[in-house]
């Protein structure tokens, strides 16, 4: 399979993106068991907030995705406009033609607006038939059927979003949930443990698959070792795990002022979003509903969102979750029942202490050792780096996030990994070119 400028489907993204699939159908099988045992149970408060979740998140990742087929509508219709003007050997030989053409193939594509499609989504099936046409049009480019590898990337970046959006959207508040529930109880029962396994399981995976999915606009992403992903899940798993459990503790003593907790925290997340001029979606209703999701996923988990000074604003927010966490914590252990937790507070705590130490610790090593960079050339007579990857591997890959079709995924690539001086001096390079 030859690629050219744009980045190119490989196998192992089909793996990811049939994974994917099957871990989405795995979680929402095991949520609506989980549901059925608490309503089982009897306990129905606890059913009714589960399902709510469900419905909650079901209906936030229909609306992104709906907004972003209507966005993708609209700029293939302003490119068919544009083709108008140029004659028709010239557009024989366009690969945006190509590009469409692989669209026309798939139920739920880029820029495909139907009635099928709305009616799709109003019957929350927008996103499992995301996951259809994913497949669908990566098994077509390895059938040898389909030549626009970039359509099965687009369709996958698009995919990776969502799924990251569901995340911390249903798994992380169903698994704080699910945490209360042994601890306010004092047992835990297999749907209960099983049901918080998968969900702390899918939540690290889903974030790998997203940094997965921003890594195939750099060079040589087939060349890139696993023992990266491996360590991107771990220490993902090592500080989501004890930011939920501490909510869950300090829920167990004080359930009511965990609302309240979330409330005063929410809001100036948001806001920060906002201050950090986000530029995700295509309209500012959408923009705004972008950032109260970014806001809720800084509640769990770190996401970079803006270009620059992404060490100190992460820094800022590891110290301010720190503190949070252990004011949390120190709450639960001043009003928990000693009696009932004697067995396994001190435990509890100290597991939660080192999983954060050592989190942060792999964090720290693989952004220094394992992170792609983008380093400026070496001075004259100067060796160049070993990890980082040099300046001129970028060229094609940066100048190709100002052409990419998926501009909301490129301006997040923009984010994690090309420096806003990187791309502006590859613009003007190709400016000069032509």
């Amino acid at each position: 399979m030859q690629c050219s400028a744009a980045p190119c489907y490989s196998l192992l993204d089909l793996l990811f993106t049939a994974i994917g699939a099957f871990t989405y159908l795995l979680d929402a099988g095991t949520d609506m068991w989980v549901a059925s045992r608490f309503f089982l149970l009897g306990d129905i408060f606890w059913f009714g907030l589960w399902v709510a979740s469900m419905v909650a998140s079901s209906v936030l990742l229909q609306a992104f995705s709906w907004l972003w087929l209507c966005y993708d509508r609209d700029l293939e219709e302003r490119d068919q406009n544009g083709d108008h003007e140029q004659n028709r050997e010239q557009q024989d030989q366009d690969p945006e033609q190509e590009f469409r053409a692989c669209g026309e193939d798939v139920l739920l594509g880029a820029g495909r607006v139907s009635s099928l499609s709305c009616v799709l989504h109003v019957l929350q099936l927008g996103f499992l038939f995301r996951h259809i046409s994913a497949l669908w049009q990566g098994a077509l480019v390895w059938c040898g059927r389909a030549r626009c590898s970039e359509f099965a990337i687009f369709l996958n970046h698009d995919l990776s979003m969502l799924r990251l959006i569901e995340t911390f959207c249903e798994s992380a508040p169903q698994l704080t949930l699910a945490t209360y529930v042994m601890l306010r109880t004092n047992k835990a029962e297999l749907f209960q443990g099983l049901g918080a396994a998968i969900s702390m399981l899918s939540m690290a995976w889903m974030v790998v698959d997203y940094h997965r999915s921003l890594r195939s606009y750099l060079p040589e992403k087939a060349q890139q070792a696993w023992g990266s992903s491996v360590i991107y899940f771990v220490w993902n798993l090592l500080l989501m795990g004890p930011r939920v459990c501490s909510l869950a503790m300090f829920a167990s003593t004080l359930p009511t002022c965990l609302p309240l907790h979330f409330v005063l925290l929410w809001p100036p997340l948001v806001l920060w979003a906002a201050l950090q001029k986000t530029a995700f979606m295509e309209s500012v209703s959408g923009e705004w509903l972008y950032r109260a999701v970014v806001g809720l996923i800084w509640y769990f988990s770190w996401f970079n969102v803006s270009e620059g000074h992404t060490g100190g604003r992460a820094l800022l927010y590891h110290l301010f979750m720190t503190a949070d966490g252990a004011i949390l914590v120190s709450t639960w252990w001043c009003y928990r029942d000693p009696e009932e937790t004697q067995l396994y507070a001190p435990w509890l705590v100290a597991v939660l202490l080192l999983s954060t130490l050592l989190g942060l610790l792999l964090k720290l090593l693989y952004y220094q050792r394992f992170h792609p960079m983008l380093m400026p050339p070496p001075a004259a007579g100067e060796d160049q780096p070993d990890r980082p990857i040099p300046t001129r591997s970028f060229s094609v890959q940066a100048s190709f996030l100002r052409q990419s079709r998926n501009k909301r995924m490129a301006q997040h690539v923009s984010c994690f990994y090309v420096p806003q001086w990187a791309v502006r001096k590859n613009g003007e390079e190709l400016g000069h070119g032509g």
